[in-house]
């Protein structure tokens, strides 16, 4: 990492922990939007500007579409949408690296909007993409985002957290997730 590169990432980790905050641009498909997390406070807003499609006057490119489409009768278009909105997933999700990690997700293309492009989101993003939420004005998505975040920056006590629980009751006494249980706790003495 060159110098100048470690200056302004120290300055972002500073910035987030005194409170402050910080703007990060990045762009798809480059450095840091496939290998860096931004967890936790450092990482409470993704704006995606468009959707990252591939170059596809690369020659490899054209001959990997021939090949699909020759030998597996999948056509350009769909692998290409695919593929981006698998990018555009992993772009987003640098901010959201765990169960108990928020933030908001912010699609700034109308072609998100599109079920042709959301359906091949993941599931994780799909449930919270409601008709409703999708082709919002800059106005609308701040009276949407405002109140949320308000709620999600008060300090969480432990007691109300009790008998809060990240899976379901049917999750819960499921099998499998009992034989995983005993296992961690067989592992842990």
């Amino acid at each position: 990492m060159a110098g100048t590169q470690r200056l302004n990432c120290k300055c972002l980790l500073q910035a987030c922990e005194r409170g402050r905050g910080a703007i990060l641009l990045a762009v798809a498909r480059g450095k840091v939007s496939e290998g860096v997390d931004f967890d936790h406070h450092f990482g409470r807003c993704v704006v995606m500007m468009g959707i990252p499609f591939m170059y596809t006057q690369s020659r490899i490119l054209k001959a990997r579409l021939e090949y699909l489409r020759d030998q597996f009768n999948i056509r350009e278009n769909d692998f290409l949408t695919f593929d981006a909105m698998r990018h555009a997933a992993q772009c987003v999700g640098r901010a959201m690296r765990g169960k108990t990690d928020y933030g908001i997700l912010l699609f700034a293309d109308k072609r998100f909007a599109r079920a042709d492009k959301r359906s091949k989101l993941p599931k994780w993003i799909q449930e919270h993409l409601a008709d409703n939420k999708c082709n919002l004005s800059t106005e609308e998505a701040v009276q949407l985002c405002r109140p949320w975040l308000r709620q999600m920056a008060q300090p969480f006590t432990r007691e109300d957290q009790l008998g809060i629980s990240l899976l379901t009751k049917e999750q819960i006494s499921s099998p499998e997730c009992i034989e995983r249980i005993q296992k961690h706790a067989h592992q842990a003495h």
